[in-house]
Formats: C-alpha cells, structure tokens, sequence
C-alpha cells in the first residue's frame, strides 16, 4: 500500500523574515550554537533582499531581510514582525510534488523551476498554506554546493560552538477561529497527511487558556505540523494574543530536537536564551505522574525542564520565551525517550508559566 503521493525526506530549512537579518544571524549563533553556512544578497547579485543561512546537524535556518521599503518582504514584516515565511520540505522530485499538491487544491507561490550553477541543480517549488507561509518543495540531489545557485558560502571568524541541537521535530501553526479543521482538510487532501493527534479544551484546562490542537504528520512521520486554534475561554488565550500581535495566523513555534536536554538547555541557558518557567511544585509528583525515567530528578528541577509519557515512552521539553519583541514565535527543545507524542500531560503547567507571562505584559 503506496500511495504516498508526496513523499518527504524531512524539513530542508525554516525561513524567516526579519527586521536585520546580519544581526538575527548573530543572535543564532551566539544563543542557539548556530554555524554560519551560505550568504545571498546585493554580493552575490541578489538586488532586494539579504539572506543568511545557518546550520546545525539537521537543521537550517535562513534569515531574509528586505533592502528596500517597497517589497513584499518589507510588507510582511511590517505586519506581523519577525517570523516563519518558508517551511522548505525535502523531496525526491520538486516537479511532481507541484503538480500532486496542486491538483489536489494547493494553490501555487512557486512555478516549478530549476536553479543550476557549477555545483549542479536545485529544483523547487511551492504551494500556500495557513496566512502568508509557504511550503517550498525542494529537490537538491544532484547538486553538491554549499547550499543552492544565488548563495555563496558565508566564511566567518566568528563560530560559537553547536548547543546540541539536531533537526526539526516539528512546527506549530495557530490558525483563526474555526479554521483548525479546514486547514487540517488542506494537509489531508492536498498533501496526504494524516492527524495522528487531537486535543480539545476539555484535554487543556486552566482557567484562561482554550484551544484545540490536532497534530498533523505525514506517512513516515519525518515531518509534522501541529495546528492551533482558539477556544473560547475566560480571558484571552494564548493563540488569540498570537493572533493579534502576528497580525494574522503563523507559525508559533519550531521545535528542535536534541539528544541530551539537560546539557543543550544549560549552553542555551548560559548564552541567554530565556525559558518559561513551571512552579517548583509541578516536580513534587513528577514521577508518580510519569513513571521512572533515566534522568536524574535535580538537574530537571533546576532547569524546568518538563516530562511527559505515552504509551511508547517518555520525552523531555523545555519552551523558550519569544525570541522577538511581539509575543509571537518561540521554539521548542526536545528530547524524545520512545514518546511519540507532544506532551500533553505538560499543556496545563505549560500554560499557566504562559499565562503569567501574558499577564505581565498586560495581555492576558
């Protein structure tokens, strides 16, 4: 049974647009251990933006920056500040996973098309999907480059060394009110995704917080897309402030995976990447509410590092702070012990350190 009509080898890269791509660049290298890969802009004849790519292990982050007012870029960032604009997915045949998504209802931001240089080619292309992101099908196996034609690499003096991060385990995406199913359709029909996971208000309970949740994954699970939206609830949820300070639906955050939680949170730690913080007490019952773990209990403590299991094993997460000045985008850390799941026995501690961090900047 192989009707896998869109077959993903993973995330290719995560872009975002930003307001000073140079100096986001700086930040992810010296907070998140990123390395400097690949460079395009007005050097490398690219006339009205500046890109920087950055890599770790598995994982790619561009950050674009506009170079003149009157462009899109420029417009997007205006609105909705900093945040996610490409989710690139690796596939064998950029061509064919065009006309499969497409003719299935994706609606096209990119016309196949093929960029070669000395290193060889790099076909993509790409469809629409929630508020102004795209997926970008990318399809580099007969190119051998630093990243694809238009870029060059990026030499620097300056390489902060990796935190321990791995690849993308996954991406959340907060969608309007009552438009979690549709865009749950979309993943369904169009890209041949399957929801693996729901959660509903009723799994989510503090006395703020509402909002639904499906988990959407493709056929080898390499890559997955939970979906957000609101519920109504006594106070303003997390998602609706999403929604207003973003200006729309996006992405809400990128988790990253990692082998070893404890010492990737402390090197972020330690470089300033600010973590929510869960009261002391949530560790008094940790293990009577999860069951034994590997880990030692103190380093989990100090840290705030979470811990949650299914019924294939357990996982540990920890949830940045937003990495920008709107409460929009964070990121994730994740280390999966055989847990397939998100952590849901984490989502009412989770919110509540959210709650109170909405409750400061006057949001909640």
């Amino acid at each position: 049974m192989n009707n896998d009509f869109l077959p993903l080898n993973g995330t290719d890269y995560i872009e975002l647009y930003v307001g000073n791509a140079k100096q986001a660049a700086h930040f992810y290298k010296t907070a998140f251990g990123f390395q400097s890969l690949a460079y395009a802009g007005p050097e490398t004849g690219v006339r009205d933006r500046a890109s920087y790519v950055l890599v770790q292990n598995k994982m790619r982050l561009m950050l674009t920056t506009p170079l003149h007012s009157n462009s899109p870029i420029a417009d997007h960032h205006k609105k909705h500040g900093d945040g996610v604009k490409t989710l690139a997915l690796m596939v064998d045949d950029a061509y064919q996973a065009f006309e499969e998504t497409t003719k299935r209802g994706g609606k096209p931001c990119l016309e196949p098309v093929t960029l070669t240089d000395d290193h060889g080619e790099v076909r993509m292309s790409g469809i629409h999907t929630y508020g102004e992101v795209v997926h970008i099908f990318i399809e580099r196996k007969n190119y051998n480059g630093v990243f694809m034609p238009g870029f060059k690499k990026w030499e620097s003096e300056y390489n902060p060394a990796p935190t321990g991060l791995l690849y993308v385990d996954h991406c959340v995406g907060n969608v309007g009110w009552n438009q979690m199913n549709p865009w749950v359709k979309f993943y369904e029909d169009v890209m041949g995704f399957k929801n693996i996971l729901s959660f509903d208000d009723k799994d989510i309970s503090t006395e703020y917080s509402a909002l639904m949740s499906k988990v959407m994954s493709n056929g080898n699970g390499f890559v997955k897309f939970p979906i957000n939206e609101p519920a109504e609830g006594k106070r303003k949820s997390q998602v609706e402030e999403y929604l207003e300070f973003y200006e729309g639906e996006g992405t809400q955050h990128i988790a990253i995976a990692t082998a070893d939680i404890v010492t990737t949170v402390k090197a972020l730690m330690s470089r300033g990447v600010e973590f929510l913080k869960v009261p002391s007490s949530y560790y008094d019952d940790l293990l009577d509410r999860v069951g034994p773990i590997e880990e030692d209990l103190e380093p989990l403590k100090e840290l705030g590092i979470l811990v949650d299991r299914d019924d294939e094993g357990y996982l540990l997460q920890l949830f940045t702070k937003p990495v920008e000045d709107r409460p929009t985008m964070f990121y994730e850390i994740i280390q999966r012990k055989g847990a397939k799941s998100f952590g849901k026995g984490n989502f009412k501690a989770l919110f509540e350190a959210i709650e109170r961090e909405q409750a400061n900047r006057g949001n909640l």
